[in-house]
């Protein structure tokens, strides 16, 4: 295929082949980012109201805005500001930012330039924002956008979790995990766990429809754990627990479990009401008097 391009001498945007060729990003979500992008620097414009003027619908604008945000292009806070009022602030970047780089990006804002040069031979350097997650061979994925993990997952049920996503990982080439990615994922899957899922749930759930190429398998495992999250189970009411054993208070002198306060065991109970006698009264009464 011939291709003929003439570069704008103004009113253009580069974006990134990352962008253009995302595998798990839709026409609409591309299409967002794209614009956002290439808005002026002074003009702030929601998220939503960027939809609306690229012609995105609704049901479509909501999907699209859930991927950018699995994929760390769109970060989203609610901030309460003098006076308590609450403002959303939005973030859009060309470039795949953690939660903690967004945030300071967001405090002390400043452009991110997304072109990192490549080191000299022999120089360490340490990896700077802006790079974009890789899957080569011998290359180490950048672990995913990770919002806080859940607090209240028992420490066991995240080990099991950990256990699982190894075993895909080593069962799935497409989904090979490092450590790293494996200890941020541990809670999610741990979550799936507390909330009544199997094993094998949680297998079909990264496994099933897998693209025939993924580019960030960190990325994606992290976006179907969040996004296929079962529904937590419906609340019961805990059951109470038992009364203690106690001695029976009549003559048998056995022990029993009351079922709320009593003091004698059934047989005792029943013994003591048959005992009771009906001895007669006045004209028209009856009198209830006990033998003991």
């Amino acid at each position: 295929m011939l291709r003929h391009v003439i570069a704008p001498e103004r009113f253009f945007t580069q974006v990134s082949n990352e962008i253009i060729r995302h595998p798990r990003l839709s026409a609409a979500a591309v299409r967002m980012l794209m614009w956002q992008l290439s808005l002026p620097a002074g003009v702030d414009e929601p998220l939503g109201e960027t939809a609306k003027n690229a012609g995105i619908k609704k049901g479509a604008f909501t999907v699209a805005k859930r991927e950018l945000k699995a994929e760390g292009y769109f970060h989203e806070w609610k901030l309460q500001v003098a006076g308590g009022e609450w403002h959303t602030k939005q973030m859009v970047s060309n470039v795949v930012l953690s939660p903690e780089e967004a945030a300071a990006l967001r405090d002390g804002y400043q452009q991110v330039t997304p072109t990192a040069p490549e080191p000299a031979v022999g120089e360490p350097t340490d990896p700077s924002v802006g790079r974009y997650p890789t899957n080569t061979e011998g290359k180490k994925d950048n672990p995913p956008s990770q919002p806080s993990q859940p607090s209240h997952v028992p420490a066991p049920l995240i080990e099991r979790g950990s256990l699982i996503l190894a075993s895909v990982s080593h069962q799935e080439r497409r989904l090979r995990l490092n450590g790293r990615d494996i200890q941020h994922l541990a809670a999610l899957a741990g979550e799936w766990l507390l909330r009544g899922a199997t094993a094998k749930d949680l297998r079909e759930a990264l496994t099933d429809g897998l693209p025939a190429r993924v580019h960030s398998p960190a990325a994606l495992a992290h976006n179907r754990l969040t996004r296929k999250m079962p529904e937590p189970p419906p609340f019961t009411a805990p059951v109470a627990a038992p009364q203690p054993l106690r001695s029976c208070a009549g003559t048998c002198d056995r022990v029993f479990r009351p079922i709320a306060d009593e003091t004698k065991c059934r047989d005792c109970r029943q013994e003591a009401a048959e005992s009771w006698t009906f001895s007669g009264g006045g004209a028209g009464t009856m009198t209830v008097q006990p033998a003991f």
